[in-house]
């Protein structure tokens, strides 16, 4: 993975928590998609985590074959497929070498919040479609306190469903601040687990910064 948000978060939850990084409110991280920034930010009684990642970029998708899609999604009916593509002056290697345009992701976007949600996909046929993860979403209806909806699906890297994707969010604040007009978004992930992602999206820095919680669930010793 280029980016996971999940282990980013839970490492700087780690390291503040147990003052591993001394009184400093950020942590850099060192990936395949450069430097990640982890910031601190005080909350009563606890704190929050702000991951400032790399933006992922939306294009075109050139496809005749929509059905494939649609059948994977239990018929479901479908407004628009993007593709996405990673700018080669953002995201590097560790050794400096640019790195190739992917379309990793697929972006299929369905015409209502219901429609994402009760949403019924078949793994077999996901497995089929182009891409390794395919992120379903849609626009939240008028007075939502969400901005979006969205579900994501990777069968073919061993996850049937994210719970809450961060570099899938990556790639949706691109694709709605194009859509909508704006940088700020409060956006639902509608998995079974489900869970709330706050997001701002540096258009000028080319950032997503995307703000969540982690809960130490086991502490332990290893013996050497």
């Amino acid at each position: 993975m280029d980016i996971c948000a999940h282990a980013t978060l839970a490492s700087a939850h780690i390291l503040f928590s147990n003052g591993l990084v001394g009184s400093s409110d950020i942590v850099e991280f060192a990936t395949q998609s450069g430097i990640l920034i982890a910031k601190k930010v005080p909350e009563e009684g606890s704190f929050l985590v702000e991951l400032s990642l790399p933006e992922i970029l939306t294009c075109e998708y050139n496809s005749n074959d929509v059905s494939i899609f649609s059948k994977a999604l239990s018929g479901a009916t479908i407004v628009d497929i993007k593709g996405t593509t990673t700018d080669s002056t953002i995201s590097k290697a560790l050794n400096g070498a640019p790195k190739a345009a992917s379309t990793d992701k697929i972006i299929v976007v369905l015409p209502s919040w219901e429609s994402v949600k009760e949403l019924q996909p078949i793994r077999d046929d996901i497995l089929k479609c182009p891409g390794k993860m395919l992120v379903v979403t849609a626009a939240a209806p008028p007075g939502s306190a969400y901005d979006f909806i969205s579900r994501v699906f990777g069968p073919k890297i061993g996850v049937d469903e994210s719970p809450v994707c961060g570099s899938a969010h990556c790639a949706l604040a691109d694709y709605w601040s194009l859509k909508m007009n704006k940088c700020d978004f409060l956006a639902y992930a509608a998995s079974p687990r489900s869970g709330t992602v706050k997001i701002h999206f540096d258009k000028e820095k080319q950032r997503v910064l995307l703000i969540g919680k982690a809960v130490t669930v086991m502490k332990g010793s290893v013996l050497v």
